[in-house]
């Protein structure tokens, strides 16, 4: 996001590490109070959300595409749903290439995508956003757990370069050299590694080519893209493919979202980014990064920039967030109101607070009020 260097970029970091320590629980009014109502326990999240604005004549959302934020939309669905009669959210994984395409064909009322829209895919858009064009609305964030699986190994340091490597086939065996250096203490087969990568179109490929380009040192010789383009290795579909492989599969490797490592029991590496020791992976080392995002983005599109190569202590390098991708103008009308109401909450406090309890990094406040602002803006 391209934030002011210096008086906003502070205000996102004071923002980050006060969402992560503790999030206020903030109700917002409606017009129809007969439709608001608080959670249940068991909707889903760790605590139940406070009263959630349902709109004014709550009704059914399709949306697809990312798998990354598959847990979280399931967290955020099943609060809303339960506090707002007559709402469902009918959220297809997909991975994000498809969920940008089925919303540009018009299918869907949003799309969840792991990186932002570009220039081709907007301008195409404009044929199902009469009057506007799709936007992209930083909601749900987390980080790339580059997670193993390795016998007798708990404790395992990577950097840029070693991880690239592994992925494009250049280090084979876990006891390659490049890997002992990182982990001297380690006691690594002599195994040959078995890395697991999407086949399915992803952000969360993208994200993690995005970070090889930046600090790979040139190891990683392919442009950026949802598509995988590394040699070797083996293919699952989506976050929860990758996972249950390398849950399943002695001595492999792959990469996937905090939750999906959470939630499989997976270890995570720890990443030697350059700064006094590596970084583990962690939300609130992610926040860290987040604090210091850019602004992409113009007027109500809130892309943002990441930082892959930050060397700054206690900040989490391989980050991502999912954008939640919906017109600007030109949105359906019986669909609207519930669009963003759902919106609304889950860039709420309550939202994000649901959906860090479960291994997703809340965004800092002084982003997700420039979010509620373009949400309330829809048409």
């Amino acid at each position: 996001m391209k934030l002011q260097r210096n008086g906003r970029s502070k205000a996102l970091a004071i923002g980050a590490m006060a969402l992560v320590s503790s999030l206020s629980l903030a109700a917002c009014g409606s017009d129809d109070n007969n439709n608001n109502a608080a959670a249940p326990s068991g909707s889903g999240s760790a605590a139940a959300p406070a009263a959630i604005n349902c709109g004014s004549k709550p009704t059914a959302l399709v949306a697809a595409g990312s798998t990354a934020q598959g847990n979280a939309i399931d967290i955020l669905k099943n609060n809303f749903e339960a506090a707002c009669k007559g709402a469902t959210v009918n959220y297809g994984g997909g991975g994000s290439g498809a969920g940008v395409q089925q919303f540009n064909q018009g299918k869907i009322q949003f799309a969840g995508s792991d990186s932002a829209l570009k220039p081709a895919e907007v301008e195409a858009s404009k044929a199902v956003c009469t009057g506007g064009q799709g936007i992209n609305l930083p909601i749900v964030a987390g980080l790339i757990s580059i997670v193993f699986n390795v016998d007798g190994v708990d404790n395992l340091v990577l950097d840029a370069p070693t991880i690239a490597k592994i992925f494009d086939s250049q280090i084979t065996k876990w006891n390659d050299p490049a890997i002992v250096a990182l982990n001297p203490s380690a006691k690594l087969p002599d195994a040959d590694i078995q890395a697991f990568h999407r086949t399915d179109d992803s952000g969360t490929t993208e994200n993690l080519t995005k970070y090889f380009a930046k600090t790979s040192g040139g190891a990683w010789s392919y442009p950026a893209s949802k598509a995988w383009a590394g040699k070797g290795g083996q293919g699952a579909n989506g976050s929860a493919g990758v996972s249950a492989q390398v849950k399943q599969v002695k001595n492999s490797i792959s990469y996937a979202e905090l939750s999906f490592a959470q939630t499989n029991n997976l270890k995570s590496a720890a990443i030697n980014t350059g700064a006094a020791k590596p970084v583990e992976a962690t939300a609130a080392n992610a926040a860290n990064t987040f604090a210091k995002a850019q602004m992409a983005g113009t007027g109500s599109d809130l892309a943002l920039t990441l930082d892959y190569a930050t060397k700054d202590e206690g900040s989490y390098p391989l980050v991502l967030v999912t954008y939640e991708i919906a017109c600007d103008k030109g949105n359906k009308a019986d669909t609207l109101d519930t669009l963003k109401a759902f919106l609304a909450y889950s860039a709420s406090d309550a939202g994000q607070k649901a959906i860090g309890d479960a291994g997703y990094v809340p965004l800092p406040k002084s982003l997700t009020d420039k979010v509620n602002g373009v949400i309330g803006s829809l048409a």
